[in-house]
């Protein structure tokens, strides 16, 4: 395994532990910053997106579904977290982020072999 591949694996596993520790930490831990809050959500499952895509990009659709229902998942555990909440719309905006992240490393994949 190329440290690449083995680098993005690891990376991905780290932002879904991180991205799950501050799913269900009390809303006074979670860190905020200046951006919107869609924003937020959009660009942390983007790069988590990207980093899965590279790391298992031999199954762009397995890895997107499965990190669509993570995202589903992550919104229903919060209805069991007090002071948390779960929306609709964050979820579907951590799904589009999850799902781009990984086309975009998808593609970026395919422009490096087309370009070799």
């Amino acid at each position: 395994m190329s440290l690449m591949l083995r680098s993005a694996r690891i990376i991905a596993w780290v932002l879904v532990f991180v991205l799950t520790l501050l799913s269900v930490v009390p809303p006074w831990l979670r860190p905020t910053t200046n951006v919107s809050h869609n924003v937020e959500h959009f660009a942390a499952l983007f790069v988590t997106g990207v980093a899965f895509g590279l790391g298992y990009s031999r199954r762009p659709v397995i890895v997107a579904l499965v990190l669509v229902f993570f995202c589903g998942a992550i919104e229903i555990v919060q209805l069991l977290v007090p002071g948390r909440h779960s929306r609709l719309s964050d979820f579907i905006v951590d799904a589009l982020g999850a799902v781009t992240g990984v086309a975009a490393a998808f593609v970026g994949g395919l422009a490096a072999k087309v370009s070799k």
